[in-house]
């Protein structure tokens, strides 16, 4: 089909031992074609519900004042069927064997992304794959392990 499309990737508690028990991943993604639409119209959410239109969603960030807004945002998406989403989670970093395995818990965290991505790519298709910050090396140590 020869379709480009964005995904956009995130993680929360990511961390080795940031004191929580599980870790998540997640990717969002779209035709490239439609995503600016699609930015607008969570732009103009945001607007409407009194928010900076730059402002950051974030899980931690839902409070009874932003409730609303995070609703309206859900119902979006699910209501948006070019959307999709896929997600995956280790629910108790404490029982990762990394030394079994030859990794660190760095190495681990990228095998996931690959695990999470890998599923969503079709052969003809072409895709530009955004991941989240990690760290200060986490662009570094991505580049470093592309193929090509």
């Amino acid at each position: 089909m020869n379709q480009l499309y964005d995904i956009y990737c995130d993680e929360s508690c990511h961390l080795e031992h940031d004191g929580e028990k599980a870790m998540v991943l997640g990717g969002i993604w779209c035709i490239d074609s439609i995503r600016k639409r699609i930015a607008r119209d969570i732009r103009n959410l945001k607007v409407k519900y009194g928010l900076n239109p730059r402002y950051e969603m974030k899980w931690n960030k839902i409070s009874k004042g932003k409730l609303e807004f995070y609703i309206k945002v859900v119902e979006y998406f699910f209501s948006n069927e070019n959307l999709h989403f896929r997600g995956m989670v280790i629910p108790d970093k404490s029982m990762l064997r990394h030394a079994d395995f030859g990794q660190t818990h760095d190495d681990f965290y990228y095998k996931c992304y690959f695990s999470l991505i890998k599923t969503l790519l079709q052969p003809g298709d072409h895709y530009n794959i955004y991941l989240d910050i990690k760290d200060t090396r986490g662009e570094t140590k991505v580049r470093n392990s592309l193929p090509f």
